[in-house]
């Protein structure tokens, strides 16, 4: 179920920008090249029952690298290369690695380690929503999706969650603490060594 949640990395606080939600996601586009946060992650079915909770750090590297760790309940790396998407479930000791086009398609990851306009794969509008934020809404324009929408909701420059809704209804929602924008990462985050003994997958 973890390998799903890979399309589900995206969070930042992003400068000061007068305007709205879209005013304030495009700013992230135009002056983010690297993110670290930690976040708490909620899943929830189409009667707002909570199915999953997570907690964990996410790491972003522009263009095309990324890593979310997963600490709470279980173990769970997820990492991007540049090249490939790496998926190591500690518990079952299996590894997951695919082509990083491949695994991400038009998904939020893509949207936020790449430099693709997000004009050319999403529709974005401004929206209401709880909380008293600014929330932006991004409508998904290609075929192959596994959501229906994608919301942000910001509070002054700062985005503090992010909701994402797939086609059964379900919803996730991540919120994000302690927040950095252009920090210095290592490079050695964003690599990958399976374990001796793993079984590894490629797909």
């Amino acid at each position: 179920m973890r390998a799903f949640f890979l399309a589900f990395l995206f969070t930042l606080a992003v400068p000061a920008f007068a305007g709205n939600g879209p005013e304030r996601l495009q700013a992230f586009f135009d002056q983010v090249r690297s993110l670290r946060a930690e976040f708490q992650q909620s899943v929830f079915d189409e009667d707002a029952r909570q199915l999953d909770q997570a907690s964990g750090m996410v790491y972003i590297q522009r263009p095309g690298r990324f890593r979310w760790d997963y600490v709470e309940p279980y173990a769970q790396e997820i990492v991007g290369d540049g090249e490939r998407v790496w998926i190591y479930d500690s518990e079952l000791e299996q590894v997951t690695v695919r082509p990083l086009d491949d695994a991400l398609g038009d998904t939020p990851v893509m949207l936020l380690s790449s430099d693709r306009p997000v004009e050319e794969s999403f529709q974005v509008r401004a929206m209401d929503g709880p909380d008293g934020y600014e929330w932006a809404g991004l409508e998904p324009l290609g075929d192959q999706i596994s959501f229906t929408e994608i919301r942000l909701g910001f509070e002054g420059d700062t985005l503090r969650v992010m909701e994402l809704k797939d086609a059964f209804g379900q919803l996730t929602r991540l919120r994000f603490v302690n927040l950095e924008r252009n920090p210095e990462l290592e490079p050695t985050l964003f690599q990958f060594t399976p374990p001796e003994g793993a079984d590894i997958f490629s797909n």
